[in-house]
């Protein structure tokens, strides 16, 4: 049963996502907004075909630390759910992201016009500082920045290192941090076909406030993100045995 579910939904996503990409292009000689406004509707529509197809819902603990206005969240990344669900979570996120996913057919524009942080990850320290530069714009109009501090997806249980270059975006934006843990793993892995019935958490932890050194900065945030893990895990674990 999970099988065909996820194959349904498979289905469904990626035609949802050819159609909407095809059919939104004239909005690409609009406003911003138009695309994102776009952007939007597709993620809710994806999100409301998983649940309804697969089974996958999600819920959100800490919600009301989600601020108004630009701060950084820095969240755990785990599937390509979060980059889903996150958009409608937090109001126009800028993220930071890979140079490279702007060379992807059609959903490369859409990227470039809703306005990212891009970063080349062969350029060197040139690159990081118009990376931050290019966060320190978005967040100055106004929008939320958000970064994978670890750089790629990192499946449940296994360590990876989290980057400088969440610390060089959070002290150039001298603003609040937002750690956000996730589980999402257990249900959408990441590279995996398949998608489980299950309530994934997306949980808002603590925010660490601007100001902080590098030591104490990147020590706090993995503090927190990797504190979370172990409830969060435990969750999803039982869920997958039945036990949910």
């Amino acid at each position: 049963m999970t099988a065909v579910r996820s194959l349904m939904f498979n289905l469904y996503f990626y035609g949802l996502t050819t159609v909407m990409a095809v059919a939104g292009l004239p909005l690409l000689l609009g406003p911003r907004g138009w695309v994102a406004g776009w952007r939007d509707l597709w993620v809710r529509l994806s999100l409301a075909g998983l649940a309804a197809i697969a089974g996958l819902r999600h819920q959100v603990t800490g919600g009301d630390r989600l601020a108004a206005g630009p701060f950084l969240v820095a969240a755990q990344h785990q599937s390509a759910w979060e980059t889903l669900a996150l958009h409608s979570l937090v109001d126009d996120p800028a993220l930071v992201l890979k140079r490279e996913l702007y060379r992807i057919p059609l959903f490369g524009l859409y990227l470039a016009k809703t306005g990212m942080a891009a970063i080349d990850r062969a350029g060197g320290a040139g690159a990081l500082k118009r990376m931050v530069a290019d966060a320190g714009r978005l967040a100055g109009s106004g929008r939320p920045i958000l970064i994978f501090p670890q750089g790629t997806r990192v499946a449940p249980g296994q360590a990876a290192p989290y980057h400088p270059g969440v610390y060089a975006v959070y002290k150039a934006l001298g603003l609040p941090c937002l750690p956000v843990a996730l589980n999402s793993g257990y249900f959408w892995g990441r590279t995996a076909f398949t998608k489980r019935a299950g309530v994934i958490t997306l949980a808002c932890l603590e925010p660490i406030p601007p100001g902080l050194d590098r030591k104490a900065f990147m020590a706090l945030l993995q503090e927190r993100l990797e504190g979370a893990a172990a409830g969060l895990d435990a969750d999803a674990r039982r869920q997958l045995a039945g036990g949910a």
